[in-house]
C-alpha cells in the first residue's frame, strides 16, 4: 500500500513537469506524458534499482530542443532509439561502475550549466515575449530576448510571478501535495475565468491528443543516421550518468545496493520504447525518485503505479491541458533549473584547489556556450592532465649512502655495506612509474656515476610500470651496459613485473638480477662487485 501510494504521488508530481519539459523541449505536451508513462514503466519494471523513477528531465532539453531544430522530430525518434542500444551494449559491457571514474568538479559543473541554459529557455514564455523563433545556442537566444524585450506581456509577467511564489511557498502549508502541481491549477483557473490575455498551451498547439500512438519507426536516410550519432551518443552518456547518479542518491536513502548495469540496460529498452511510441528521450529523475523514497516507496511497484496513474490522467484530464497557461511551466522549469544548479555546492568549491576550479569553470561555461558533449570531453582532458601533473609529483626517487639512517638498512644486518654508495649504488623508488612520471626518474638515472660496479633498483613501493617507463628503464639498462654496470632490480611488485617480463626486461638483464628483496639484492651486488675485483 505505501508502494502504491507513494506512486500515486510522484504521479502528481510528474504531471506538470513532463507537460513543462516536453514544450521546452520543443514537442508536444503529451510527448512529455507518453515519455514519462512508457520510459518510466519500463525503468521501474527493469532497473538495477528499486526505486528509480524515470521520465522526461531538465537535462535533456537543450540536447532535444537542437535536434528537432535541425532534424525534426523523426530525427529525435531516430537518436533516442539509437541512444537507448548505445545504453544496452553500456550495460552488457559492465560500464556502469565507470561512472566513479568521471570526476565531481565535471558534474557539478555541466549540471550547473544545464541549468542555466534550462532557465534562459522559460524567459520567452515567462514574460510572454513575442518572438516567431527562438535560437536555440545561448548567446544568440539572450540577444533575441534583449531584441524583443518590449513585446513584453505584464499580464503574463504577474500570472508567472504568481505561479513562481506558489510553487515556492506551497511546501509550507503542505508538503504532500506539489507546489507546482496546486500553481498550474490556481492559474489555470484565473486566467481561464478572467479570460485574461496569456499563451496558453492550447493557443500554441492546439488540441491534445489524450491517447497513446502505435508504435512508429520513421524513414531516415543512413547520412542523416550518420549525423545522429553524435547527439545519440550526448543523450546515452547524458542518461548513464542522471539515472546512475540518481541511483546512488537512492541507495544512500533507503540503504540498498542497486545494480548500474542492468540500470544501463534499463535505461536503453525505456529509450527505445520511447522513441518507438513517440515519446522524448528519458533517464531517472532524481527529484522524483527522492520524493517516491520519502513517501514509502520500497519496490518497483511504485514506478509503475506512477506510469498507470499518468496514462489514467492523460486519458481522462488531457482535453483540458490546453487551458494552462505557458508562464506558469516556466515558473515550474524556473524553480527546476534553480534546484538543478546546486548553486551552494558550485560556490563551495570555487574556494577549492585550482585544479578543480579549473576544471569546474571550463565545464560550466562550455556547456551554457557551446554544448555538453564538448564540456565533458575538455573537461576530461584537462582533469586527465592534471591529475598526471599531480601523479608525477608523487614519484620518489632517492640514493641511498651507507651511512643513511633510514629503516631499509635494518634489512642489511650482518651483510657488508661498505661499498653501498661507492661501487654499488642504489636507489630506491617509491610511486607510480609511469609516463607522466618518468622524467623525474631519468634525471636521477643520468647522476649514475660510471665508475660504479652495481647499480640497485629498489623497487618495492612501485605500484605501477606503463610502456614508456618500461622504456626508460631500457635506456638506463642499455647505458649500464655501455660503461660496464651491473643492474639489478630489487622487490619489484607482481603486477610490474608482469609488465617487464612479458616486453622483455627480464630477458635483457637476466632473471637471476631481479631479487625479492632488498638483502638479496645487496648480497648479489657484493658477490658481483667481488668477481670484478678478482678479474681485475
Amino acid at each position: 500500500m505505501k508502494d502504491i501510494v507513494a506512486g500515486i504521488i510522484v504521479a502528481i508530481i510528474a504531471l506538470p513537469l513532463s507537460v513543462a519539459l516536453a514544450i521546452s523541449s520543443g514537442v508536444t505536451p503529451e510527448k512529455g506524458l507518453i515519455t514519462a508513462i512508457i520510459a518510466g514503466f519500463c525503468i521501474s519494471l527493469l532497473g538495477g534499482s528499486r526505486v528509480q523513477i524515470g521520465g522526461p528531465t531538465g537535462a535533456f532539453v537543450v540536447i532535444i530542443y537542437g535536434i528537432i531544430q535541425k532534424y525534426g522530430l523523426d530525427g529525435l525518434i531516430i537518436a533516442s532509439f539509437m541512444a537507448g542500444a548505445i545504453l544496452i551494449v553500456f550495460g552488457i559491457l559492465k560500464f556502469g561502475s565507470l561512472i566513479k571514474y568521471i570526476p565531481y568538479p565535471i558534474t557539478v559543473g555541466f549540471t550547473a550549466g544545464i541549468a542555466v541554459t534550462l532557465l534562459s529557455t522559460q524567459v520567452k514564455d515567462f514574460l510572454g515575449l513575442t518572438i516567431n523563433k527562438v535560437p536555440s545556442e545561448f548567446l544568440p537566444k539572450w540577444a533575441a530576448y534583449i531584441k524583443n524585450i518590449g513585446t513584453i506581456n505584464w499580464v503574463t509577467v504577474l500570472i508567472g510571478i504568481l505561479s513562481l511564489l506558489i510553487i515556492v511557498f506551497w511546501p509550507k502549508v503542505n508538503k504532500k501535495v506539489p507546489g507546482s502541481l496546486i500553481a498550474l491549477i490556481v492559474a489555470t483557473l484565473i486566467v481561464y475565468f478572467a479570460k485574461l490575455p496569456v499563451a496558453t498551451i492550447g493557443s500554441q498547439f492546439g488540441n491534445l491528443s489524450s491517447s497513446i500512438p502505435m508504435p512508429h519507426i520513421p524513414h531516415v536516410d543512413l547520412s542523416t543516421v550518420g549525423e545522429l550519432i553524435k547527439p545519440a551518443i550526448t543523450i546515452a552518456f547524458l542518461a548513464s550518468i542522471e539515472s546512475l547518479l540518481s541511483a546512488v542518491v537512492a541507495d544512500g536513502m533507503i540503504g540498498k545496493k542497486h545494480n548500474s548495469n542492468m540500470e544501463l540496460v534499463a535505461q536503453g529498452v525505456a529509450n527505445i520504447a520511447s522513441a518507438l511510441f513517440g515519446g522524448i528521450p528519458a533517464t531517472g529523475a532524481i527529484a522524483r525518485t527522492a520524493a517516491n523514497v520519502k513517501n514509502g516507496g520500497r519496490t518497483p511497484i511504485a514506478g509503475i503505479v506512477h506510469a498507470i496513474t499518468l496514462f489514467l490522467i492523460m486519458v481522462i484530464f488531457m482535453p483540458l491541458a490546453k487551458y494552462i497557461p505557458l508562464t506558469t511551466l516556466g515558473a515550474i522549469l524556473i524553480v527546476v533549473s534553480y534546484n538543478m544548479s546546486e548553486w551552494r555546492v558550485f560556490k563551495a568549491m570555487i574556494k577549492g584547489p585550482k585544479s578543480d576550479v579549473i576544471i569546474l569553470l571550463f565545464t560550466f561555461f562550455l556547456t551554457v556556450i557551446f554544448d555538453l558533449v564538448l564540456a565533458i570531453e575538455i573537461g576530461m582532458v584537462i582533469a586527465m592532465l592534471l591529475f598526471m601533473r599531480r601523479m608525477a609529483g608523487t614519484i620518489e626517487v632517492n640514493k641511498l649512502e651507507e651511512d643513511d639512517c633510514c629503516e631499509i638498512f635494518n634489512e642489511l644486518e650482518g651483510i657488508d655495506t661498505s661499498k653501498i654508495g661507492n661501487e654499488v649504488i642504489i636507489y630506491d623508488i617509491e610511486g607510480a612509474l609511469f609516463f607522466g612520471a618518468v622524467d623525474t626518474f631519468m634525471d636521477m638515472m643520468r647522476q649514475v656515476d660510471s665508475s660504479a660496479e652495481v647499480l640497485i633498483l629498489r623497487m618495492k613501493h612501485v605500484s605501477v610500470v606503463d610502456a614508456t617507463a618500461y622504456n626508460v628503464l631500457k635506456k638506463v639498462e642499455e647505458k649500464c651496459r655501455r660503461e660496464n654496470i651491473k643492474l639489478v632490480i630489487s622487490g619489484i611488485q607482481p603486477g610490474p613485473l608482469k609488465v617487464l617480463k612479458n616486453m622483455g626486461m627480464t630477458t635483457r638483464i637476466g632473471r637471476e638480477r631481479f631479487t625479492k628483496n632488498f638483502r638479496e639484492a645487496v648480497v648479489l651486488a657484493n658477490s658481483i662487485s667481488v668477481k670484478k675485483e678478482n678479474i681485475i
